[in-house]
Parts: C-alpha cells; structure tokens; sequence
C-alpha cells in the first residue's frame, strides 16, 4: 500500500448515469465539470506546496474518459499524466449500462449473498478489485490520484482492514462523493 498521505479525488459525475449499473461503462463527463475538478486538485497541490508538503505534479489516472478527462486539464496544468489500468473502476459484466431497476433480483442477491466472491454481472468479483488496489503503487511518493469509487473504497478496506480480511456487503461503505478527496489512500 501507498505512503500516509496519497490523496484520491474522485471523479465527477457523470452525464445520464442516474440509476444505471457503471463501472467500466465508459460514460461522457461534462468538460466543465472535469475542468473545475482539475483546477481544485492543482490549487490544493499549490497548497500543499506553499506548506512546505511534497506534491509533485503527477496525476494518476484510470484509463476511462471520467477520470482521464480531469488528468487531461491537469497535463494542461502543466502535471505529468499516469494513465494506470490498474485504477479501474469494478468490472460488472453483463450488468453493465443496464438499470439498477432491470437487473433480476435474484442475480443481486446472490451477489450480496456471497459479496468478496461473486462476480456481479459475469463480471470482477469484490476481491479482483481488492487484489488490484492492494498490488497498485504509486510512479512517484505523493503522486494525486483520479479515482473511482470501487477503487477508492478497495482501498479504504485495505487500509483499515488489512488484505486477509474480506468484507460482507452490510460491511461494505458508502462511496465517496463525486469530486471529493479521500487522503491516505
């Protein structure tokens, strides 16, 4: 796992994603919106700097457009752009795009029936996306990282929990909130 102080932003919203299973769906953001997410996280970097802190102007990032579109604002910013496979949001197979609303009851039952080790949809069960945080390092100390929830929330439990341990779905946390940073990820 990263050093203390690793902040991870998570992305902004995205467009016409309300009520729809997105993990790697790759789904449009507003630019306005990954723009002024960029200029929060160079500001704060600036900050950080001015305190005498660490932070380099290194972003990593996952390859979909809603976290690679802030690192692209970021490059413009003058950062240097990791773009990491290992930073993607949970894989959820067939369920993908689909409404929450459309996916049978029983396939999310069981899912939650079995959380670290079902694969919702056909696709990545919980303990894949574990494993990928767990493995993940930063290119450089302090580098900023642009996130999604899945990964975010991977390694929250990582942190608090430590790799042996595997949560049941009533264990599992809220997501962070579009836009906010978590530190020590």
């Amino acid at each position: 796992m990263s050093a203390p102080g690793l902040p991870a932003w998570r992305h902004p919203r995205a467009q016409a994603v309300a009520g729809r299973c997105i993990g790697r769906t790759d789904v449009a953001l507003d630019p306005r919106k990954a723009r002024r997410l960029a200029r929060r996280i160079h500001r704060e970097a600036q900050r950080r700097s001015a305190q005498g802190s660490v932070a380099p102007r290194v972003v990593c990032c996952s390859p979909l457009r809603r976290c690679r579109d802030v690192a692209r604002h970021l490059r413009r910013l003058g950062w240097r752009v990791v773009v990491d496979a290992a930073l993607l949001e949970a894989d959820f197979g067939r369920w993908e795009g689909r409404a929450w609303a459309d996916i049978p009851r029983s396939e999310v039952d069981a899912w939650v029936a079995d959380f670290a080790d079902h694969a919702p949809g056909g696709g990545e069960p919980l303990r894949q996306v574990l494993q990928r945080a767990a493995a993940w390092t930063p290119p450089v100390p302090a580098a900023t990282v642009v996130a999604h929830a899945g990964w975010m929330l991977a390694r929250q439990w990582l942190r608090q929990h430590g790799p042996d341990a595997l949560p049941s779905a009533a264990q599992w946390p809220a997501p962070p909130r579009h836009g906010c940073c978590w530190e020590g990820i």
